[in-house]
């Protein structure tokens, strides 16, 4: 049974009878048994669940009611906000363990609806707050093409899943980067969404994404599979006060749009960072490819902020978030981080410590500097489809290493802000298409980031339908079956 097949020819295949959603399932859940112990891709697998709605999947069919775009599909749900009624949900933290989710998301309600079948729940750092993958309840998570290597965060653990094999279609979110982090080092594709384009209804706090932009979003192996993710996510839900009415958008229709009708912007480092060599070849090269395929490609010039300003504007905002949210685990759960420190990341309480000391002037000040960064990529998009960028300054680096001091013999912090250039787009709120560019030359992935201004989302998917054409990247998967 071909576990890589796309989402949406395995919904077509479903509901014409060519296809049997549950053997589909019994395929996946027994290449999740033999393989999962590789990547660490899920935190819990539901196994009877599974089975029993690829059993109700396939009574739809026999009835010929079987009608939902995503019929059949096996859905991985990252262990975060995508919660699933009666299903354990961790955070990806040990403290959690026994945890049940009470309700599901509106993520996951619309892809239910949309007749995905959900397999489990995937890894995640500590409530997503790093871009590796690790944590004391379950482990790390390695990319399937290294599996000694990162496999990026926070939603590591969908985007391993995909690569090897274990689920068709993913989701995930991201606060700075959590779902192209991981896109770029497991070599598949994801959507950071316009803020309030898909419903994130959070409790307690519903207006606590807007600083920097959190967002919740799909991932898949395939753009028309982003894309059918995208029509059944997008849309208004009462219970999110920032979700807006869906786009007069045609997310499939886009995908055909001609090569030669597409312009973009193009940029190595966003004039900030220092980037491997490796990494600004295989960037430059999908570029160039879609350069010969016919598109406008202009190098331009992009006129951040000061880095160093630019970073502190984030992460102030970004660990305040944090130290927010713990204080509401606390006033929620009854369970206060600090007195699980063994069972926590260091790391994590390093952020929530870091939030805890910040000014709420000062950090309403550094909007000001996220308008001038807003602005900037405004002025690199200019009147074009997108701006083009790396995903990562670096390759997938070894787990058990520490995030980079060096990147092209150039020091750097040792942070996410050197070695990751998804957080500006946080900063901004800009969407951005994340696919892979090509692979370094010992195998490692290497992702492209498409940005866009505001409800773009189409056109976005429009570009990376006309790499993924000129640059295929599925081969790549041959050698993970």
């Amino acid at each position: 049974m071909d576990t890589y097949r796309s989402a949406v020819a395995t919904a077509d295949a479903v509901k014409a009878g060519d296809l049997s959603p549950v053997d589909l399932v019994d395929a996946m859940l027994a290449r999740i048994d033999e393989r999962n112990d590789r990547t660490n891709a899920y935190i819990t697998v539901i196994e009877e669940d599974a089975r029993e709605a690829a059993r109700e999947a396939e009574r739809a069919v026999e009835a010929g009611e079987a009608d939902g775009p995503l019929h059949g599909v096996p859905l991985a749900l990252k262990d975060l906000y995508a919660h699933k009624a009666g299903v354990r949900s961790t955070f990806g933290a040990k403290p959690f363990a026994d945890h049940v989710a009470d309700a599901d998301a509106v993520i996951t309600e619309r892809l239910e609806a949309a007749g995905a079948i959900v397999l489990g729940k995937t890894n995640t750092p500590e409530f997503g707050h790093k871009p590796r993958t690790d944590n004391e309840l379950v482990g790390a998570t390695g990319t399937p093409f290294a599996p000694d290597r990162i496999a990026g965060g926070s939603s590591g653990g969908s985007a391993a899943a995909l690569a090897d094999g274990l689920a068709t279609i993913a989701t995930g979110s991201d606060v700075g980067g959590s779902l192209r982090v991981p896109a770029s080092c497991c070599h598949v594709a994801s959507v950071k969404p316009t803020f309030g384009l898909i419903p994130n209804a959070r409790r307690p706090d519903a207006f606590s994404s807007h600083t920097p932009t959190g967002v919740v979003g799909p991932m898949a192996r395939r753009i028309a599979d982003l894309a059918v993710m995208l029509e059944v996510l997008v849309g208004p839900d009462d219970r999110d006060p920032f979700s807006v009415p869906a786009p007069d958008a045609d997310y499939r229709g886009a995908l055909d749009r001609p090569t030669a009708d597409l312009s973009v912007a193009y940029s190595p480092d966003l004039d900030a960072f220092t980037v491997e060599g490796a990494v600004r070849d295989a960037v430059g090269d999908a570029v160039t490819a879609l350069d010969d395929a016919g598109a406008t490609v202009d190098r331009v010039a992009v006129d951040l902020p000061d880095k160093e300003t630019l970073n502190e504007a984030f992460t102030l905002q970004a660990t305040a978030k944090f130290a927010a949210l713990a204080e509401q685990i606390d006033d929620e759960y009854g369970v206060d981080l600090h007195d699980h420190a063994d069972d926590v990341s260091d790391s994590l309480l390093a952020t929530i410590a870091l939030g805890r000391g910040h000014d709420a002037v000062k950090f309403n000040k550094r909007n000001v500097v996220r308008t001038a960064a807003y602005d900037a990529i405004e002025a690199a998009i200019g009147d074009r489809d997108a701006l083009v960028c790396p995903t990562l300054a670096v390759p997938p680096f070894p787990l058990d290493e520490d995030d980079p001091d060096e990147i092209a013999g150039e020091p750097a912090s040792g942070l996410l802000t050197d070695w990751s250039l998804p957080w500006v787009f946080n900063v901004t709120g800009h969407p951005v298409v994340c696919v892979p560019a090509g692979r370094t030359d010992d195998g490692l992935p290497v992702g492209l980031q498409i940005v866009g201004n505001r409800y773009s989302e189409a056109d976005l998917l429009a570009v990376a339908a006309a790499l993924e054409r000129k640059n295929p990247w599925g081969p790549a998967y041959a050698e993970l079956q």
